[in-house]
C-alpha cells in the first residue's frame, strides 16, 4: 500500500501567502478588492504549491462553471464533414482556453436531442451557449430562453417578430454574394447562375439577396437550390445545366458546394473558367486551395467568428457577475468579407 501526498488545501496556500483564507479565496475565484502586491504572493504561493481549486467549491463562490456549452443546429455526420463548423470551434476553443473555461459541445440529431439540450442547459451544468447553424423552424432559440441561459448565436437569427433582442455575429452576407457576382459580371459573363444553401437558414437567404440585387432581372431558372453540402452542389449543377446548358458563371452558396459544381463541370467536359466560371463562399483553405481549378472565393474569417461569439459571451457573464470595466457590448457584430480571386474565375 503506497502513500500519497495530501492535496495542497486553500488555508495552506493563506499560510504560505501569509493572508487570510478570505483573501486567498478572492483571489484564486477571481474576485476584486484585493491589492496586486497580495494578489501576486497568493498566486505565487498556488504556483509553490502546486494547488488545484475544487471545481464545485468555486462555484459556490463564484457562482460559475467555468463552461459553455456550443450548440451546433446539425447531426454529427455533417458537423464533422463540414471544415467550416472545425474553423468556427477552433476560434470558440481558443478564446474559451484563454479564459481557463471549458467547452461543452452539444449536437443535435433530430427533435429528441433538441429536448435533451434545453433539459442540459436548464439544469445548471454551464454558464452560457453558443449557439450556430440554426434552421428557421428550430425550437432551440425557445428552449434556450425558456432555460435562462446567456447567448450568443453564430448567424442572424430570424425571429420573425421583430420584438425578441439576440446578440449575434455574422458576416456580410448579402454584401460579399454582391462582389462575387458584380465580379462574374465584370469577367462579360452574361447568364450568371446562383446555387443557393439551405433557404432555411440566414446566410443562404442574405446569399441569394445579394445575387438578385446584381441579377435582378434574371431568369429564374438560373437559380437553384442547394444544402451548403458536395453532393448537394453536384445535384443542383446538373439541374442547372438541364435548365440552362448556355451557363457562363455560377455563384455557388459555399465553397463545398462550388466543390460539388466543379466535378459535375469536369464530366460534362466543360472548361473551368473559360465556358463557365465559378465562385464559392468561406475561403475554406483545405477546399477552396484543393479544388481543380482552385477556387475564387468569398472569405469571412470564420475562425475570428468563433472567437467573437466567445468574447461577446464571456462579456456578458462578466457584466452580469458585476465585473468592473464589464459592458454588456453590441447585440449584433457583423464581420466584413472579401473576394480572393483564384482561377476558377
Amino acid at each position: 500500500m503506497t502513500e500519497t501526498a495530501s492535496r495542497p488545501t486553500l488555508e495552506a496556500v493563506a499560510a504560505r501567502a501569509g493572508v487570510s483564507r478570505a483573501t486567498a479565496s478572492r483571489v484564486v475565484n477571481g474576485g476584486d478588492g484585493v491589492r496586486e502586491p497580495l494578489v501576486e504572493r497568493v498566486r505565487r504561493a498556488v504556483e509553490e504549491l502546486g494547488y488545484v481549486p475544487n471545481q464545485a467549491a468555486r462555484s459556490l463562490v463564484t457562482r460559475r462553471h467555468d463552461a459553455v456549452a456550443v450548440v451546433i443546429a446539425e447531426p454529427e455526420t455533417r458537423v464533422f464533414a463540414d471544415p467550416f463548423f472545425a474553423l468556427q470551434l477552433r476560434g470558440i476553443s481558443k478564446e474559451l482556453t484563454a479564459h481557463d473555461s471549458q467547452l461543452v459541445l452539444l449536437l443535435t440529431e433530430g427533435r429528441d436531442d433538441h429536448a435533451r439540450v434545453g433539459r442540459y442547459l436548464a439544469g445548471g451544468h454551464v454558464d452560457g451557449a453558443l449557439v450556430f447553424s440554426l434552421h428557421l423552424d428550430d425550437p432551440l432559440p425557445e428552449l434556450i430562453h425558456g432555460a435562462g441561459v446567456p447567448t450568443v448565436f453564430g448567424g442572424r437569427p430570424d425571429w420573425g417578430d421583430g420584438v425578441r433582442r439576440a446578440v449575434y455575429v455574422d458576416s456580410d452576407n448579402r454584401g460579399g454574394a454582391r462582389e462575387a457576382v458584380r465580379h462574374l459580371v465584370g469577367l462579360g459573363r452574361t447568364r450568371v447562375a446562383h446555387i443557393t444553401g439551405a433557404l432555411d437558414q440566414t446566410s443562404a437567404v442574405d446569399r441569394l439577396d445579394g445575387f438578385r440585387d446584381v441579377m435582378g432581372d434574371a431568369d429564374p431558372r438560373l437559380v437553384v437550390e442547394g444544402d451548403f453540402t458536395p453532393a448537394g452542389g453536384e445535384r443542383a449543377m446538373r439541374e442547372l445545366l438541364e435548365r440552362c446548358p448556355d451557363v457562363d458563371a455560377v455563384f455557388a452558396a459555399n465553397d463545398l458546394t462550388a466543390s460539388g459544381a466543379l466535378r459535375v463541370l469536369r464530366e460534362r467536359g466543360r472548361r473551368v473558367p473559360d465556358d463557365v466560371a465559378v465562385i464559392g463562399f468561406d475561403d475554406m483553405l483545405p477546399v477552396a486551395e484543393q479544388t481543380d481549378p482552385p477556387l475564387t472565393t468569398v472569405r469571412q474569417d470564420i475562425e475570428e467568428m468563433g472567437r467573437l461569439m466567445a468574447r461577446l459571451l464571456l462579456r456578458d457573464l462578466d457584466r452580469r457577475a458585476g465585473k468592473q470595466g464589464a459592458d454588456g457590448g453590441p447585440a449584433g457584430v457583423v464581420l466584413p468579407t472579401t473576394l480572393v480571386r483564384r482561377v476558377s474565375a
